[in-house]
């Protein structure tokens, strides 16, 4: 399997983050809050979103990857897909992921019958689940925004929530997703230096290689940014 990164310059794609960064803050809040009354999610329990089956990884942020080392480090791996590799093989990773469980769903680090061990401890974008403000194209192309994940794949609609509860659900989906993106942003700008000041590049064809692999079973070297610098790990294949 061959995973191509963006191969879009690194420049390019900091100024594409930060117009979609200014697009978010300028998205109006009451129109999400409407979106959240009028669609009534509530969560049934069915724990599907605590799957990477359902959900793919969950990517944290830096004060997430900060609370997850106090309370259990194990649970933190590189984010899959990692957007760079240099022409030494060493992977650049954007951020940490949530480990999944060896079942057949992928069920989290955190889940057991499922409820969640750390529910009161539990991350951003665990909170805002299944809320969201993404910029991306519909069935016939057109780019708007989507605020719902998995929507009618799992919980109940229609149900009545509080005007108050509407607002901070709203106001905590926008910060989240401003912060990832300024995460992302970060990553990029330290990259663009890091890559100057050491001489390097990303080669996609080292990155291709590399990844063969790796599903081959070849460890990887991965470097994961975290609070404005890199955390070396060695990955092998599961």
């Amino acid at each position: 399997m061959v995973v191509t990164v963006s191969l879009i310059p690194i420049p390019y794609r900091i100024i594409a983050l930060t117009q979609e960064r200014n697009s978010l803050l300028d998205y109006s809040a009451e129109r999400l809050e409407g979106v959240i009354k009028e669609i009534g999610f509530r969560c049934d329990g069915c724990a599907q979103c605590c799957t990477r089956a359902f959900n793919g990884h969950v990517f944290l942020l830096d004060r997430d990857v900060t609370a997850v080392k106090k309370i259990d480090p194990a649970a933190l791996e590189p984010a899959p897909r990692p957007e760079f590799c240099d022409q030494n093989g060493i992977f650049y990773d954007s951020g940490y992921a949530l480990r999944t469980k060896g079942d057949k769903h992928g069920s989290c680090w955190f889940l057991e019958n499922k409820r969640c061990r750390i529910y009161d401890q539990r991350f951003t974008i665990c909170r805002i689940y299944p809320y969201m403000l993404h910029r991306e194209p519909d069935e016939k192309g057109k780019v708007d925004w989507r605020q719902i994940s998995g929507l009618n794949e799992h919980g109940e609609y229609n149900t009545d929530i509080p005007e108050e509860d509407c607002r901070a659900i709203a106001r905590e989906t926008k910060e989240y997703e401003e912060a990832f993106l300024q995460q992302e942003i970060a990553f990029l700008e330290f990259m663009n230096e890091y890559f100057k000041k050491n001489k390097l590049r990303h080669v996609q064809k080292v990155y291709d290689d590399k990844m063969r692999r790796f599903v081959k079973g070849e460890p990887i070297t991965v470097q994961v940014f975290y609070c404005g610098r890199l955390e070396k790990h060695t990955v092998v294949p599961e």
